[in-house]
């Protein structure tokens, strides 16, 4: 077989891995055990990861940028916030609870939310640009609907999403083994290592090509542009 690597460099990348287990940390996650293969992936090449575990943050909910000027006593989301929007690719890893995404997730997903309406230095909404994915572990059906639900979240915030930005892992369904347990079969899966290998590989050629291209093209996407009545094909009916 020959060696088809390309021939881009990805060492100016940097990559923030959001793992939502419902563990706090030093508790070994069995998310964090198939996060482990996109991080490699991006550590051999030069990338610079944040692994952050969502849980170890005091994040209230809301969806405002810092809900401390909405009546919260703290919030770690702004500070987590500045580590999210430096990455040029986003990874959100959960696992599942009664078939959905866990509530640190979903906790997550709406503190996202609560940026959304910022904009980068193009113009465009805030993660325009940027590149994300996403994985799922557990023991029961629901793999694809949260990976579903996720993906089409971060596509609405302005990641873009690669082909196949999804990889899971789905033990015997019930009380069984967990993916890192002895015996689960989780890291010798076939399916799961190559789909989070290509993940991985799928985020970070669309990120070279996004960085490469100075970021997403920023005519017909800016909210400003929309609002001024400017010429877009399509006139902006509340402008006067």
């Amino acid at each position: 077989m020959t060696d088809d690597r390309p021939e881009a460099s990805y060492r100016d990348l940097k990559a923030v891995v959001l793992n939502c287990t419902l563990k706090p940390s030093p508790e070994p996650s069995h998310t964090d055990g198939l996060l482990r293969i996109p991080i490699a992936v991006f550590e051999a090449n030069g990338v610079a990861v944040d692994h952050v575990r969502v849980l170890d943050h005091d994040l209230p909910p809301g969806v405002q940028p810092d809900m401390t000027e909405h009546g919260a006593a703290t919030d770690g989301w702004p500070a987590l916030f500045e580590r999210i929007i430096a990455a040029d690719i986003c990874v959100i890893g959960t696992p599942l609870w009664l078939g959905e995404k866990s509530s640190v997730c979903n906790r997550l997903v709406e503190r996202l939310y609560g940026n959304s309406g910022q904009v980068n230095e193009r113009g465009q909404w805030a993660y325009y640009g940027k590149a994300a994915g996403c994985i799922v572990t557990g023991n029961e059906d629901g793999a694809k609907h949260a990976a579903m639900n996720l993906l089409y979240s971060l596509q609405h915030l302005g990641y873009a999403i690669p082909p196949q930005a999804d990889a899971a892992w789905l033990g015997e369904v019930g009380p069984g083994p967990s993916y890192l347990d002895e015996g689960s079969g989780g890291p010798e899966n076939d399916f799961s290592n190559r789909n989070a290998t290509f993940m991985a590989w799928n985020l970070l050629h669309l990120a070279r090509l996004l960085k490469d291209a100075g970021g997403f093209p920023a005519h017909g996407n800016q909210p400003e542009a929309w609002k001024r009545g400017d010429s877009l094909d399509f006139p902006n009916p509340e402008y006067r």
